[in-house]
């Protein structure tokens, strides 16, 4: 097979990464951002963004991880230009169907003597690691089958027995690596022992399969979590074996958890892409989150669209310290977001959740969206999150609310008599009103509490209450001209109900 490097298709100087994640598990909030890093370079300078798959690790694969990657990508904005679902004359883009290409080039390093056919048994491998721990040895492979004689290594094969093959690691020496971010490092052979490049179901290790698809997919650089350093020797040294250049390696720092105070792990919250979409954050927020998580612009701008970013983003501005993961941050950049929204986008990202709680149908019908995008403006500043609007607006959408606490209609101050008597002569004048625009509403109730001597408060929060079963709410004439009087009466009548019922006397707040 020809390499994309080698036919030169795209130029010299074209600007290829790939995001290669291995469905083991949902699209982790790390992984996405190295996408996006990967995204921003490739569209940046006309290149080309690749979506591979490296599914080897056929024991611990998560059944529909590989659809999670995709749409996970998708919902934050990061198309791809070759890959599963975009084709690509470099593919196939999923490792497992790619055996016979591993199974060649590893063949062609044993014939180079640069690897060797291993026929230890798991059992001999036990051994060999419970005696170097109990000597205080190095674990690693003790390159027993290093130097097995051809013809003992033929009879071997020909008898079937089943192998692994390894690469050949110099026994002295050092290699030289270079991170772009930090410069370049040096290994001590010594350090490394010979490491399986392919396993004896025929698959290949980490370190093959890579080194092999970025040099035939054409990679020119490779972005990464800063945890694969170690693997720079053996990849180097597999580079150096084939003959071949190695693409430029950048290593990107890790997530420090909220309180910073380790590496962010799932004991944290939230990790996965996924999880932040069903918590409600919206996509662009979480892009220009992780934007600034390993990266810093020029100027002390916060805000970036996928445009902005495309312009702004330079791979010489990345960090190498840990990033604490915030999300206060994430929850201020939201906000701001969902504030952004026109009213009608609005509705349309909080339908889902709505739908979810069962307050609105799916579909939805016209009449029933248009009264959501009449909600929005009540709601939009006092969120942060898409997950609040169920019950930011579901005592607008039900048609009836579980009866309100006797404790939150009377507060501090009043008794239930009083209360009750109030919220009475207010369903008397609102029944009595044909106007129930936001407007002559508060003209009426400002006049009922002035007729009644009567602090406006004292009327406006048990009604308040009443009809929302909250104490927290938007503008009290707003809400009830959205409401309409259909729904405001009954509630009021309930809350009077609520109250007859709990007797005389002042009601306990505790």
């Amino acid at each position: 097979m020809t390499s994309i490097n080698q036919k030169r298709c795209f130029g010299m100087d074209a600007v290829r990464v790939r995001f290669a994640p291995s469905p083991t598990g949902y699209l982790h909030i790390g992984g996405a951002r190295t996408a996006l890093y990967d995204w921003l370079l490739a569209r940046q300078t006309g290149g080309r963004f690749i979506l591979r798959i490296e599914d080897t690790d056929r024991n611990r694969l998560v059944a529909d991880a590989v659809q999670d990657i995709k749409d996970s990508l998708r919902w934050l904005g990061l198309d791809w230009d070759e890959g599963p679902d975009a084709g690509g004359e470099a593919g196939p883009y999923f490792q497992s169907e790619r055996l016979a290409i591993y199974e060649k080039y590893a063949t062609q390093l044993v014939q180079a003597g640069k690897a060797y056919y291993c026929f230890c048994t798991p059992e001999r491998l036990e051994e060999m690691r419970k005696k170097q721990e109990q000597t205080g040895q190095p674990s690693g492979y003790d390159r027993h089958c290093r130097e097995l004689p051809a013809e003992e290594v033929e009879r071997k094969l020909a008898a079937g027995e089943k192998y692994v093959i390894r690469f050949k690691v110099p026994l002295a020496g050092q290699i030289k690596v270079r991170d772009e971010l930090r410069g370049e490092m040096i290994f001590d052979h010594q350090t490394l022992d010979d490491f399986v490049v392919l396993k004896s179901d025929g698959f290949p290790t980490y370190h093959l399969a890579s080194v092999v698809d970025d040099h035939l997919m054409g990679i020119t650089h490779v972005i990464r979590g800063e945890e694969w350093i170690v693997s720079l020797p053996r990849h180097f040294l597999l580079y150096d074996a084939f003959g071949w250049a190695p693409p430029a390696f950048i290593h990107l720092p890790i997530f420090l958890a909220p309180d910073g105070k380790g590496k962010l792990s799932k004991r944290h919250g939230a990790t996965g892409v996924r999880e932040f979409r069903e918590k409600g954050y919206l996509p662009e927020a979480l892009v220009n989150f992780l934007l600034l998580l390993g990266w810093h612009p020029p100027t002390d701008e916060e805000l970036f669209t996928l445009d902005q970013a495309v312009q702004a983003f330079s791979v010489d501005r990345l960090n190498t310290s840990p990033v604490n993961f915030s999300l206060d941050k994430l929850d201020w950049y939201n906000g701001i977001y969902i504030r952004k929204l026109s009213h009608e986008e609005l509705a349309k990202r909080a339908l889902p959740f709505l739908q979810k709680d069962g307050l609105l149908p799916d579909p939805c019908p016209p009449e029933q969206f248009a009264y959501l995008v009449r909600l929005m403006p009540l709601v939009q500043e006092r969120i942060k999150l898409l997950s609040e609007l169920p019950n930011a607006v579901g005592y607008f959408l039900r048609a009836e609310i579980d009866p309100p606490a006797p404790e939150l209609l009377v507060g501090k101050k009043g008794t239930t008599e009083e209360v009750a008597a109030i919220l009475r002569k207010v369903e008397v004048v609102l029944s009595q009103t044909a106007d129930f625009s936001e407007e002559n509403l508060e003209l009426v109730l400002r006049g009922l509490a002035e007729n009644l001597q009567l602090k406006p408060g004292q009327i406006f929060m048990p009604v308040r209450v009443a009809v929302t079963g909250q104490t927290a709410t938007p503008g009290l004439f707003e809400l009830l001209a959205a409401l309409g009087k259909e729904k405001v009466l009954p509630r009021l009548k309930q809350a009077v109900m609520v109250l007859e019922k709990t007797g005389s006397g002042r009601a306990s707040v505790n």
